[in-house]
């Protein structure tokens, strides 16, 4: 798996990204794949981490469909990652738990999604957490999340340069 400019981040050694996975994204691959897709999420998993640690990163992925479970990775984030990849899923559109929680972080939050949200069901338009994270990316099936380590990278790239 190639991203176009990926090549250009580099080597990052002891960089840790953290990749969390909200409601029913344990379900990838069965459910719904003219809209998810047909890999799994551990697929997803292996080829991101492979090519995350190609690069020197430590890449991490947890997946619970519990709200609490989200929000203490997200506060937990802040001594343990460098950078956080989020696809909250359906809590995207409702959780203001996660947007306080990622409020309250330093550290580096973004939002990703398999499916165009804007191009869905009108509920699925709005995100509750958008304004506190960094960015959003939508619509790239499983590459949103190669996207998204790409810009986690880039950040932490930008954030080690600013602080060395």
């Amino acid at each position: 798996m190639t991203i176009v400019g990926m090549q250009a981040l580099g080597y990052f050694p002891g960089m840790r990204i953290l990749f969390l996975n909200g409601p029913n994204l344990n379900m990838l691959g069965r459910r719904e794949p003219g809209i998810y897709g047909s890999m799994t999420l551990k697929d997803i998993q292996e080829q991101v981490t492979d090519y995350g640690e190609n690069h020197g990163a430590s890449i991490e992925f947890r997946q619970s469909n519990s709200e609490a479970d989200l929000v203490t990775w997200i506060q937990q984030a802040q001594e343990d990652a460098d950078a956080v990849v989020i696809n909250a899923a359906a809590y995207t559109h409702t959780s203001i738990a996660l947007r306080d929680a990622i409020a309250a972080i330093q550290t580096p939050v973004i939002e990703i999604h398999l499916s165009n949200i804007h191009a869905r069901e009108e509920f699925r338009h709005r995100s509750m957490i958008a304004a506190v994270c960094v960015g959003q990316i939508s619509g790239f099936g499983h590459n949103s999340y190669f996207l998204g380590l790409q810009a986690a990278m880039a950040l932490a790239q930008s954030q080690a340069g600013q602080s060395g």
